[in-house]
């Protein structure tokens, strides 16, 4: 019997932009925000979609995340079988490389507790973004979590969603302080689902706006350094904003706010 024809992968190829320690911020926050988790999972599966034309994302995943939790493994999921055969040989125990799209095609029917898509989503259209994180979210394991944002070329500026399968929860912004003029730098860096709404009358346009303000309020804080001048800022901002944790959550040049208080208006 001829074997049977590989499924055409669901998605199209994108550019493929990477850089080592590119997702480093990302990785971060995914080893705290999911590392308990990953502990005691059954199964610790972790997804890197479209991972890029070197496989350094998938590879910095895991050792991050196994710094954390020892017993996870990433699998590096490319829609161009070219990136697929270039990173077998970074194969190890705990990593590999298969060819697919956002059907997630994880041999036996895994679940992921993970499925990180950086610099995906950006190169659609933002009326393709809600089925895309629809069809990846029904892919998690139970208590699973969908990342997906943008970053510049090597990673100074990152913007990610957090979504579980009823959606999305957070959105989180993360900066290198050094040479950032404002908190609304971070806009060019807006995932698909907010970059085109960051104009007046929208959420994040109102967010990124009062940001700004608070950060200028805190110009007073800039002799002592950058880091101290964003903690001011952001405990400024937990006055008008449901910033996850609050001010004092997160990293110097890292905040978290809720979604509900970001979603494009009419969504």
């Amino acid at each position: 019997m001829p074997p049977r024809p590989h499924p055409r992968p669901l998605g199209t190829v994108t550019r493929g932009t990477t850089h080592r320690n590119r997702l480093r911020r990302q990785d971060r926050w995914i080893a705290a925000a999911l590392g308990g988790a990953l502990r005691t999972a059954d199964d610790p599966a972790v997804v890197d979609l479209g991972y890029g034309a070197a496989p350094w994302t998938a590879v910095e995943l895991l050792a991050r995340l196994r710094a954390v939790a020892p017993r996870t493994e990433v699998t590096g999921v490319e829609i161009d079988p070219a990136r697929v055969a270039a990173a077998l040989p970074f194969e190890r125990p705990g990593l590999r490389f298969l060819h697919g799209g956002f059907e997630v095609p994880l041999p036996g029917g895994r679940r992921p507790l993970l499925i990180r898509a950086a610099n995906v989503l950006r190169q659609y259209a933002e009326d393709e973004v809600p089925a895309a994180w629809a069809g990846l979210t029904s892919r998690l394991a139970p208590g699973g979590l969908l990342v997906e944002g943008t970053c510049d070329e090597i990673g100074r500026r990152h913007v990610w969603v957090a979504l579980g399968p009823e959606g999305p929860r957070t959105v989180t912004f993360a900066a290198r302080l050094a040479g950032l003029d404002r908190p609304s730098d971070l806009a060019e860096r807006l995932p698909k689902a907010l970059i085109h709404r960051n104009v007046p009358g929208e959420p994040v346009h109102a967010f990124l706006r009062d940001f700004d303000r608070a950060w200028a309020s805190a110009a007073v804080y800039a002799p002592l350094g950058a880091r101290q001048r964003w903690t001011a800022a952001v405990r400024e901002l937990a006055a008008d904003w449901p910033l996850v944790g609050g001010a004092r959550r997160g990293r110097p040049g890292e905040v978290t706010v809720g979604w509900a208080a970001l979603a494009p208006r009419g969504r």
